[in-house]
């Protein structure tokens, strides 16, 4: 991965540094959001959560560690800056923040390399899209449905069949309701106590 990639000129004037993926690379669960947070941004690690109270208005991870938590898949004793991740692998569509505005389709289209890399590298059994425009790039790409068709508050909390994947969409956690939050956390926990590596014929690691 390119730490001095110089691709998209404008970003390069906006970011703190290139934020590529985190986690467990044998992960089973790769989540995908739009672009890093301006935590993400300071400490290099992609859907972090900033300070307690510190309120991310982006999608991002202002309270996805504390869902991940309670699945179990982060431990809560980790720091912030460097969350001990299990089964799951953290990323972006565009690697470079800017803070006043959503990335443009040529930059997702510059960064797209990467993402599908991480993608090859990880080979997970579950893709969850954070955030609209996660959902809409990575549906363009995975399903067979319409794009027209993936509506984000219907799609929440729902498996989606895909093509080598199936899609877990969740609405960015800022945007959350506290019964959506339950919502996706009951139906991710139903799902991974599900025969779910199935989808692909892959033994359990």
């Amino acid at each position: 991965m390119d730490e001095q990639c110089r691709n998209c000129p404008a970003l390069c004037e906006t970011r703190a540094q290139v934020v590529h993926g985190y986690g467990d690379v044998g992960a089973d669960f790769l989540f995908v959001g739009e672009q890093p947070t301006s935590a993400a941004d300071e400490t290099g690690v992609p859907l972090v959560a900033g300070p307690d109270g510190d309120a991310e208005a982006e999608t991002g991870g202002a309270d996805l560690r504390r869902i991940l938590e309670r699945l179990a898949l982060c431990d809560a004793t980790s720091p912030r800056e460097e969350p001990l991740l299990e089964n799951v692998y953290c990323t972006n569509l565009t690697r470079c923040r800017e803070p006043e505005r959503p990335p443009t389709d040529e930059e997702i289209g510059n960064c797209e390399p990467y993402l599908n890399a991480e993608i090859r590298m990880i080979n997970p059994e579950i893709l969850i899209p954070v955030g609209e425009r996660a959902l809409t790039e990575l549906g363009k790409e995975y399903t067979t449905t319409p794009v027209e068709e993936l509506e984000l508050s219907d799609a929440h909390a729902t498996t989606i069949r895909g093509r080598g994947f199936e899609l877990v969409p969740m609405i960015a956690p800022p945007e959350q309701t506290d019964e959506q939050t339950q919502a996706w956390v009951e139906h991710f926990a139903e799902l991974m106590a599900s025969d779910y590596r199935q989808t692909k014929g892959r033994q359990g690691r």
